[in-house]
């Protein structure tokens, strides 16, 4: 029996964000503390194989089908809670005192909820947020109305439907003039992070490559009021009694914080912690941990916000419930500017997993 806690970090995945979480993997790769933790990578493809690779590095550079690998599966069945491989009945590896899975799958099919029900249905912990909290932050518009209902100030905000669209995209262009009070407009997928799919609208004419792009990736697409306002990101650790960490500020190098700049580019600056008021920041914190809850959270998310200019009023943009990993990426940067390493953060998540799973396992399933 291995005395370690295994760690199977997912990634890769059915996603338009499948580039972001390789560069996510690795840094959690590289921070994992190997006399803890017997770390076992699962690259997923894009057409949704499971590859328990034995190159991850590989993997992570040239992409999960290029490295090749076992393929290996895990069945929706609590009696045989460990991977399997496709051709065999036996697990595909050797017993393990605890076994933890570590999805970092940005996006669809990752974290929307899908995943986290295979793994609640084989009973095993995993790191973050479970089946609710993932699938409704995931979806902007569900989400809007829950924050809308535990107090929090949303910004006009409306969602169509991509079927709606392709057939009368007059009547769609109709409705979004009456509905909204002027350009710019933001038109989103409703179920998509990383900005993926994300276009200003600054005017009728830039509606239908807008609604086109983001059809690309849902069937509900989202329109918000463009607000002028700083982009203010908040990251929050905990279960029940989670915590927030400071507030950081992102100065987007593009037009606005699209797929490139937060990946890709370095004209994109962050200012951590931001620069505002003191009360200011407390009050964004506590609205943090607000709406943490309010989609009933557990492990971590990203809490983003807009801070409109001149006024100081706070609107609560959206949660992120699989934030990026990344060199540059908010999440870990806040926890650090907190006090809280990389590797530390890892190990809490890991240990959040745990008392999470334990406590799950506390209900009853049968009368």
């Amino acid at each position: 029996m291995n005395a370690k806690t295994r760690v199977y970090l997912l990634f890769g995945g059915r996603s338009g964000e499948h580039e972001v979480s390789l560069m996510s993997a690795r840094n959690v790769l590289q921070a994992l503390d190997r006399s803890k933790y017997e770390v076992v990578p699962i690259g997923i493809t894009k057409d949704g194989r499971w590859l328990m690779s034995g190159d991850p590095l590989r993997a992570l550079t040239e992409g999960v089908a290029a490295a090749g690998g076992l393929p290996v599966g895990l069945l929706g069945d609590p009696t045989r809670a460990d991977l399997l491989p496709l051709a065999g009945s036996e697990p595909a590896l050797g017993p393990a005192e605890r076994v933890v899975f570590f999805p970092v799958l940005h996006g669809t099919y990752g974290e929307d909820g899908t995943i986290q029900g295979l793994l609640e249905m084989a009973n095993v912990p995993y790191v973050g947020c479970g089946v609710l909290a993932s699938s409704v932050g995931m979806d902007k518009g569900v989400a809007k109305a829950l924050f809308r209902q535990a107090g929090l100030n949303v910004g006009p905000y409306k969602v169509y439907l991509r079927r709606d669209w392709e057939r009368d995209p007059a009547a769609v262009r109709a409705d979004v003039e009456v509905s909204f009070a002027g350009y710019p407009l933001f038109v989103k997928p409703a179920n998509l992070g990383s900005s993926v799919g994300i276009s200003k609208a600054k005017g009728p004419e830039d509606l239908e490559r807008a609604f086109a792009e983001a059809a690309r990736f849902d069937r509900r697409i989202i329109v918000e009021q463009g607000i002028d306002a700083r982009e203010i990101e908040v990251a929050v650790l905990g279960n029940d009694d989670p915590i927030a960490s400071v507030a950081g500020e992102v100065l987007p190098g593009a037009e606005f914080y699209d797929y490139s700049d937060k990946y890709f580019s370095d004209r994109s600056e962050t200012r951590i912690p931001a620069d505002i008021p003191d009360d200011l920041m407390q009050e964004i914190r506590r609205q943090a941990v607000v709406a943490f809850k309010a989609i009933d959270g557990s492990g971590m998310a990203r809490v983003d916000f807009f801070l409109e200019r001149g006024t100081n009023r706070i609107f609560i943009n959206e949660v992120n419930t699989i934030p990026g990993f990344t060199r540059i990426s908010m999440y870990p940067k806040l926890w650090e500017a907190s006090g809280i390493s990389y590797s530390e953060l890892c190990d809490r998540l890991i240990a959040l997993a745990l008392e999470r799973h334990a406590d799950k396992n506390r209900n009853a399933t049968s009368v």
